[in-house]
């Protein structure tokens, strides 16, 4: 065979397998980083929408609530799309004649649906409840990011799988007080923004999570108050009352980390660790 092929073949025969691997490796790199690109995921771009709704202004501007336009997002999987007669409750009497809303205007003449883009659109074989994640201490910011700082929506975070997962296997870094769901400037506690949580003694037939109350100012700095609470449970107490009928002093925590804090609230809220999730259906359907 020396005849056939000279001895640099045996050379070029192992550069070709070299250079054949590191065409597979840079394809493979390229097609997994173009699967987190937002050509891919879409994150950060803002869709065309039938009419230029603005968060900002309606939310920082105006101070609306998250759930006057998505009213089911505490009761349903689905957060819910504002119907047309939301939107006419304001422009019924307010920028009657602008052009911007021309389509608004139609869609309510003619009983026609607003053909609204999704920004935030799963795969049809993932099921997200944000009934679940609303009760259970997971802030509107968390994943759709400051809508109350966006003029035109667009989606922050990728809505992949492995974003989903990062947070499932340590939902402590994300968790909130439910009472600050739909605060937009919630900022995690620290030194200097510490958080006070107390467990009030829950009822059976009540969501876990009201079991919970939490503030972010001192309780002892609510001196009249809190006496107020004291001297009741006192005379309560001294009048042989039923032990059910004592109005409870709650006794706060204090935390500056949101670590701390998450883990309590974690135990708190009764969230499943991944070790629970056993099945997927409970995240695909």
């Amino acid at each position: 065979m020396a005849q056939i092929f000279d001895r640099s073949s045996n050379a070029l025969a192992r550069m070709s397998l070299v250079l054949t691997g590191l065409i597979v490796i840079a394809l493979g790199v390229t097609l997994d980083q173009l699967q987190r690109s937002p050509w891919v995921t879409r994150q950060g771009q803002r869709a065309e929408q039938p009419v230029p709704f603005s968060h900002k202004h309606h939310v920082q501007g105006l101070g609306l609530q998250c759930q006057y336009c998505h009213t089911t997002v505490e009761k349903s999987s689905y957060a819910g799309i504002p119907p047309t007669k939301t939107c006419m409750n304001c422009h019924a009497q307010i920028w009657t004649n602008a052009q911007l809303l021309e389509p608004v205007r139609q869609s309510w003449a003619t009983s026609k649906s607003i053909n609204w883009i999704r920004v935030h659109d799963l795969p049809d074989f993932a099921y997200f409840s944000h009934e679940i994640h609303v009760n259970k201490g997971m802030g509107c910011a968390t994943c759709h990011g400051r809508v109350d700082q966006m003029p035109l929506m667009y989606a922050q975070n990728t809505l992949q799988m492995e974003w989903c997962l990062d947070c499932h296997r340590n939902p402590a870094k994300n968790i909130r007080p439910t009472s600050q769901i739909y605060n937009m400037a919630w900022e995690k506690p620290s030194s200097e923004r510490p958080v006070w949580c107390a467990v009030k003694d829950g009822k059976s037939d009540a969501p876990t999570a009201q079991s919970v109350d939490c503030v972010t100012k001192d309780p002892k700095d609510s001196g009249p108050q809190m006496a107020l609470m004291q001297t009741a449970a006192d005379k309560t107490m001294a009048s042989d009352a039923p032990a059910a009928m004592i109005p409870a002093v709650l006794n706060y925590q204090k935390f500056d980390s949101q670590d701390a804090l998450g883990h309590f609230l974690v135990k708190q809220y009764k969230i499943r660790t991944p070790h629970d999730l056993t099945s997927c259906e409970v995240c695909h359907r």
